[in-house]
């Protein structure tokens, strides 16, 4: 790599070296993906999962509740949980959008905010599970280094876990680190919501009241509803709702379900139900979506 490049163009480089293939790849380090989209997506429906977004060229938008949330080369995304939202990309075969997705690791956050030795302030407000914030020299910088990483099997094996933990500090000492700070807090309301939200994850389909998912808080009602809606811009059961058909439509896509086997999978007792709300949220009937998305995701026709 010439040496005379400046940060964002070293980025950028590197990206484009390493992001060689479109969609999402996995990499040697363990969570960390790289992203290469070379076509515009309009503005939809997608489910954000608990992550950093690292963006070197291109541009992408979340919406959610009223807000715009749009990440660049000058500014990156941090989702503390998974959040239902809307996005859209901005991209050309010539300048795709070249991006590096870090999983967060609440484990890791947890033990450098007691490192860190920094007392979190109380009765501070519930913070948003999402934000952008201006990249800085220092943050690119590891994230550099994170990509210089990925090209040795050796590098990856002895740094990449060193390095992803200098990216996640700079995240924390970031302006908007808050949301991720507020999940090493075991008092606060923020990882009480987060913990239901890991579960409602992985046990969307069974039959799952507020009251449920309160109780599961260790709070009221009324205060869990308050607080869940803080974090996630969403009512719990319109929360829930979404993931039961972000995952509906993934397992129609990519396992080949029909629309009412996917709804039962789902959760969903009345597949008439599920069509209407599949509708509604799409914009397109489950059998109409599946075969257009598989045309966009899968082109070569495989299931």
């Amino acid at each position: 790599m010439p040496s005379d490049l400046n940060t964002r163009e070293q980025l950028v480089h590197l990206l484009r070296e390493l992001a060689v293939e479109e969609g999402l790849q996995e990499t040697a380090v363990t969570g960390v993906r790289l992203f290469r989209g070379s076509q515009s997506v309009p503005r939809g429906p997608m489910v954000y999962c608990a992550n950093i977004i690292i963006v070197g060229q291109g541009q992408k938008r979340a919406y959610l509740d009223g807000q715009v949330y749009q990440y660049d080369p000058f500014n990156y995304l941090v989702s503390a949980v998974p959040l239902p939202a809307e996005c859209e990309a901005i991209a050309t075969p010539d300048e795709p959008i070249l991006m590096v997705n870090i999983d967060v690791d609440m484990t890791m956050v947890g033990e450098m905010i007691l490192e860190m030795d920094e007392t979190l302030p109380s009765g501070r407000e519930t913070p948003r599970g999402i934000s952008t914030t201006p990249m800085s020299d220092e943050l690119a910088g590891a994230v550099i280094r994170l990509l210089q990483c990925l090209k040795s099997p050796v590098d990856c094996r002895l740094l990449g876990k060193q390095i992803v933990r200098e990216v996640v500090y700079r995240v924390l000492r970031g302006e908007q680190g808050g949301s991720l700070r507020a999940m090493a807090s075991r008092d606060d309301h923020f990882p009480r919501i987060a913990r239901v939200l890991k579960y409602l994850h992985t046990e969307y389909a069974l039959p799952i009241s507020t009251d449920d998912m309160a109780k599961r808080a260790a709070m009221s009602s009324s205060v869990f509803h308050q607080h869940f809606k803080l974090v996630t811009a969403s009512s719990p059961l319109q929360y829930l709702k979404r993931i039961r058909l972000d995952r509906a439509r993934s397992l129609m896509i990519h396992e080949g379900y029909q629309a009412r086997e996917a709804a039962l999978a789902v959760g969903y007792e009345s597949p008439s139900q599920f069509s209407r709300e599949f509708k509604r949220l799409f914009g397109r009937t489950p059998l109409e979506d599946t075969e257009q998305m598989r045309k966009l995701l899968l082109p070569d026709g495989a299931a």
